[in-house]
């Protein structure tokens, strides 16, 4: 049984304590995903292969999530949830063991292949674990609360991943995440309260599935735009004339912009859904075209990124919540939706990226991300009944 969802007052209540649990996991998550971002030119250096070749590391992993989030979330929709949840976090430990002893990058790629699939059924079940936590009219500040761990992924997890594996290796980076994931693992079996699973009656609106493909799409090309330059952010700064010492640093830098535009938008994400799904794609996009005008001066380009991540940093809140919030299926299935689409913008991000930097340079990723993450404005913009002025009640 779920514990019983919080009265409606405007706080978390007990919720907080599982929620919390659910960051760390979710940090866990988004680190394991994105340690091979700051590692690329020595991971390209160890094996011998192109950066474009090693940021596939990171294509691949997502293509996984892409394909398999919503087979896998339907396919486990009876199962209980924490147990679930559970095996989902050992998943990431075999993936970063795989990774740290991969004696050639086919073996290395292997491992961020068994991340990916862990990772299409990881989300999935943690957005409907943070939904059901608490009442409806919360569940924007449930997920921003829980999301805290994918902008804790950016400010702290590849930041120091990227340190560790300057300092020690790249090796020993994943290494470390390894130890990590079982640390939360052990946390997750003492601390998460259990929770029901989704029930065959909860499609309530399927009127309403139109809506979610437009939330679905606009979280997709946000993720798409986005990652096109951040998966190579380590190679712009390089380029821009930052020192390898000062890459970590800098993603540090741009992780915290994230935590604070995280902090200030959450309360709007239940208020002001739609406001918050134009603005936040279009800030993003302002800072990505700001990348590419400044590009290469190092100052400029970090300030451009201080923006661009500081936007950046709700998005995960705002898409998840507003997928639940169209009450189109069951929080599971249109959390599967939205991390599919998310993962289908990272894999497609990364290829694109690294397609467009060989052939045109690190201006022209950066133009091309601007225009994409611009599109999601205009779809949030166009999509009325997706992100409504002042919310829904489900």
């Amino acid at each position: 049984m779920s514990p019983p969802r919080q009265p409606t007052d405007g706080g978390l209540g007990s919720a907080r304590t599982g929620l919390l649990v659910l960051a760390v996991a979710v940090f866990a998550a988004v680190t394991t995903e994105l340690v091979p971002v700051g590692l690329l030119p020595q991971i390209s250096s160890a094996f011998d292969v192109s950066t474009g070749t090693a940021g596939l590391l990171v294509s691949a992993y997502a293509v996984m999530v892409a394909v398999l989030s919503v087979p896998l979330a339907l396919a486990t929709r009876r199962l209980p949830r924490k147990p679930v949840l559970l095996v989902t976090v050992g998943g990431y430990g075999v993936s970063n063991v795989v990774a740290a002893v991969a004696p050639t990058f086919g073996v290395l790629a292997a491992g961020r292949v068994v991340g990916g699939i862990t990772h299409a059924l990881f989300f999935s079940v943690c957005i409907g674990y943070a939904a059901r936590l608490v009442p409806p009219t919360q569940t924007g500040r449930a997920m921003a609360l829980a999301s805290v761990g994918v902008s804790g992924g950016l400010v702290l997890g590849v930041p120091l991943s990227t340190a560790v594996g300057e300092a020690l290796g790249w090796r020993v980076a994943f290494g470390a995440m390894a130890v990590l994931v079982g640390l939360v693992l052990v946390m997750a079996v003492v601390v998460l309260p259990p929770v029901e699973g989704p029930r065959d009656d909860e499609d309530r609106h399927p009127g309403r599935r139109w809506d979610l493909a437009s939330v679905v799409t606009a979280n997709g090309l946000t993720y798409l735009g986005t990652y096109v330059l951040y998966t190579y952010v380590s190679v712009l700064l390089l380029d821009s004339g930052a020192s390898e010492r000062w890459v970590a640093p800098t993603l540090l830098l741009f992780g915290v912009c994230g935590l604070v535009g995280l902090r200030i938008t959450a309360a709007q994400l239940d208020r002001r859904p739609r406001g918050s799904a134009i603005l936040v794609p279009l800030l993003m996009a302002v800072g990505c075209g700001a990348t590419a005008l400044a590009y290469p001066r190092l100052a400029l380009v970090v300030a451009a990124g201080m923006v661009w991540l500081a936007a950046f940093g709700p998005a995960a809140s705002l898409y998840q919540s507003a997928s639940v919030r169209t009450a189109a299926s069951a929080p599971e299935t249109a959390g599967a939706w939205i991390n599919a689409s998310s993962n289908a913008g990272i894999a497609g991000g990364a290829a694109l990226g690294g397609a467009v930097m060989a052939s045109s340079g690190l201006t022209w990723v950066a133009g091309v991300a601007a225009v994409i993450v611009a599109a999601s404005a205009i779809l949030a913009l166009l999509s009325r009944s997706a992100f409504p002025p002042g919310g829904r009640d489900l």
